[in-house]
């Protein structure tokens, strides 16, 4: 899983896009936003930081759309990668290249979840899981012409919205509340457990949608056509998907959920990808405002490196161990311990940012 690769004949909006959004979820991984919540408590600075953490239900926060933005990113990248691959391979290679991905995919998102304190666990909630289903769909029907496409992701969204409807099973025929839908059923006959904060694994049908529209909108970036047409595209298509999403939470007909990623928040959060994505494209690629971005791509070239270390080693010990030290530091010059907090996070940062630099300099990059 390590290749040699230059920043070379990259879009460069494209790794932005990505690198910012690995940065987001490696300053959750520090632990800074639940630093930052006693400091702005009580502050107008509490509804901003309240972004920075998931709807609890029915509604949207700006820290929902991180993994969306992931997976439509993950579409996109593969537009590029398979169009270099296919230039010297077949069809059949090309299947069994994915296919290799989606394998990896998975056993990395279930190796995530897979210790839970002294005992296994199988759980397959993890974005990686989920992006090894949505991968294999988007390249399977890459090839289909536009309107066939977004047919297919269509359906992916129409699918589980009948689902949650229509099938009454006795305690699980609420479709949108939680610990009580079709999802929560699912889980149980996968798992034999339901998530308790609401996420639930069939996620991966109508999210199939987010990396569809990034392998069209990565086309759309490979074709012929004029930057301003471009644009146009992904400008026009994201407020349409934003006035589908939000039209229908605002009806009261498909609530906008993300834990149980219900077609309008798909349709919603997929209009705002669509939107980040023609801002940076006309800001970095158009306008040619492209410098000083290398911070960014350290974090995108080694996106699924520092995830991984993020939520596998972070988490469990790296994080952890960090503050206990930095904590211990600031205590003995007496700074307050909420800023003591927030500065050990950020050393934690600096010390990841560090390691990748580390991993750049030598070439070194990790890929599924």
């Amino acid at each position: 899983m390590k290749e040699n690769l230059t920043i070379s004949n990259r879009l460069s909006s494209l790794d932005f896009l990505k690198g910012m959004t690995m940065i987001l979820l490696a300053l959750e991984g520090t632990l800074l936003y639940e630093h930052l919540r006693p400091v702005m408590h009580g502050t107008w600075t509490a509804h901003i930081l309240v972004q920075f953490f998931h709807h609890p239900w029915n509604g949207l926060h700006f820290w929902d759309l991180v993994q969306p933005t992931f997976m439509f990113v993950a579409g996109i990248a593969m537009a590029f990668s398979i169009k270099k691959f296919r230039l010297t391979h077949s069809w059949g290679q090309s299947f069994l290249k994915i296919l290799r991905r989606c394998g990896w995919l998975f056993f990395w998102g279930v190796l995530d979840y897979a210790v839970r304190g002294n005992r296994l666990s199988f759980e397959l909630w993890d974005v990686l899981t989920q992006l090894s289903f949505t991968t294999l769909v988007a390249f399977l029907i890459m090839d289909w012409s536009v309107p066939a496409q977004l047919t297919v992701s269509g359906l992916c969204l129409l699918i589980p919205e009948l689902l949650y409807r229509y099938m009454h099973i006795p305690g699980f025929d609420q479709p949108f509340v939680d610990q009580h839908n079709f999802g929560n059923y699912v889980d149980l006959i996968l798992m034999n457990k339901i998530n308790l904060d609401g996420w639930v694994a069939i996620n991966c049908i109508s999210t199939s949608a987010h990396t569809i529209w990034g392998v069209l909108a990565g086309k759309l970036l490979l074709s012929n056509k004029t930057s301003s047409q471009k644009l146009r595209y992904l400008v026009i298509t994201g407020l349409i998907f934003l006035g589908l999403g939000f039209g229908l939470d605002w009806s009261h007909i498909t609530p906008i959920i993300k834990r149980i990623a219900t077609s309008s928040f798909v349709l919603a959060s997929g209009g705002y990808c669509l939107l980040f994505l023609s801002v940076c494209y006309w800001w970095i690629d158009v306008k040619k405002h492209g410098n000083y971005l290398m911070f960014f791509n350290l974090f995108a070239l080694n996106s699924i490196f520092i995830y991984l270390f993020n939520e596998i080693v972070g988490d469990r010990w790296f994080t952890g161990y960090i503050l206990t030290i930095t904590n211990g530091i600031f205590g003995i010059i007496h700074i307050p311990s909420m800023i003591a907090a927030i500065l050990g996070s950020l050393v934690v940062f600096t010390l990841e940012s560090g390691l990748l630099y580390f991993l750049y300099k030598r070439k070194i990059f990790f890929k599924l």
